[in-house]
């Protein structure tokens, strides 16, 4: 028996060093300073891409899946490359992008107003993603952009969901931590993963989550980690931050929604804490 205990224990940390070359050594990590001339706003965005796969795109060998990671109020695009290296080992083009600007007005609430007043935030943040798309096309055509995995905490999340409202063409995942303001889109063509916190100071806006039933027609995952609203970031402890990648993979793989993989909606993986 201390043999097997052994064993595995062996494996967990072979795993664990596994994650550690690959985001150490496998992903190339860059920088890009965008500016868009039409709205005079700079942007900068983050990309983590595995050099593998990049040769094998740039060979034309390979089509790269595409996720846009979107950032919390006051949390930097820099602080999840928990996610970030983690969509990248599996073969993901990463862009994490930078929102918000310290020369932007301060995120308000303004209660009985459609999303608690934030529409222009939301749409000054879609223009982001649309202008860095944009750019990402021209500087690695062999990506796929007619499914793209968009990916976002809170404030990112909800910027998220509302641009699935807005290109449900270009979208084919949505993968939230904590979104409190836009509903989630029901669509049978778009896969939806949400990790939910326990947090009295972040309670999600009504109307935002789909029912029960809602979910499990549409095919969509929702977590409840009982982890705080803050933690769902690199700030976060590394428990949480495990077992978000853990469930992600399991979503990433079960779920896959472009040419590279059927989508399968038929069973979601709705947790509870317990579960968790």
């Amino acid at each position: 028996m201390k043999r097997v205990f052994a064993i595995l224990a062996l494996l967990c940390v072979l795993g664990v060093g596994e994650y550690f070359v690959v985001s150490r050594f496998a992903i190339r990590h860059e920088v890009w300073t965008l500016f868009d001339a039409s709205r005079q706003r700079p942007i900068s965005v983050e990309i983590a891409v595995r050099r593998d796969y990049e040769t094998k795109a740039n060979l034309g060998l390979w089509k790269l899946p595409l996720a846009i990671i979107s950032n919390g109020n006051t949390v930097k695009a820099t602080e999840y490359s928990f996610l970030a290296n983690g969509l990248a080992a599996r073969g993901y083009l990463v862009a994490s992008i930078q929102q918000d600007l310290p020369s932007d007005p301060p995120l308000m609430t303004h209660v009985g107003q459609q999303f608690v007043g934030r529409r222009e935030v939301y749409i000054r943040c879609e223009a982001n993603i649309l202008f860095t798309l944009g750019e990402l096309k021209r500087r690695q055509e062999n990506a796929d952009y007619d499914h793209i995995t968009l990916v976002g905490h809170s404030n990112g999340g909800d910027v998220s969901m509302y641009v699935a409202h807005q290109h449900p063409e270009l979208v084919s995942k949505v993968i939230t931590l904590d979104n409190l303001r836009v509903p989630f889109v029901l669509s049978d063509n778009l896969k939806i993963l949400s990790f939910r916190s326990k947090d009295p100071h972040f309670l999600t806006d009504p109307g935002v989550l789909p029912t029960p039933e809602e979910a499990k027609a549409r095919g969509i995952d929702i977590v409840h980690t009982g982890a705080q609203h803050t933690e769902m970031s690199d700030r976060g402890p590394d428990a949480v931050k495990e077992k978000i990648q853990a469930t992600l993979d399991r979503f990433l793989r079960d779920s896959a929604s472009s040419a590279l993989a059927p989508a399968e909606t038929k069973s979601p993986m709705i947790m509870n804490p317990g579960d968790y």
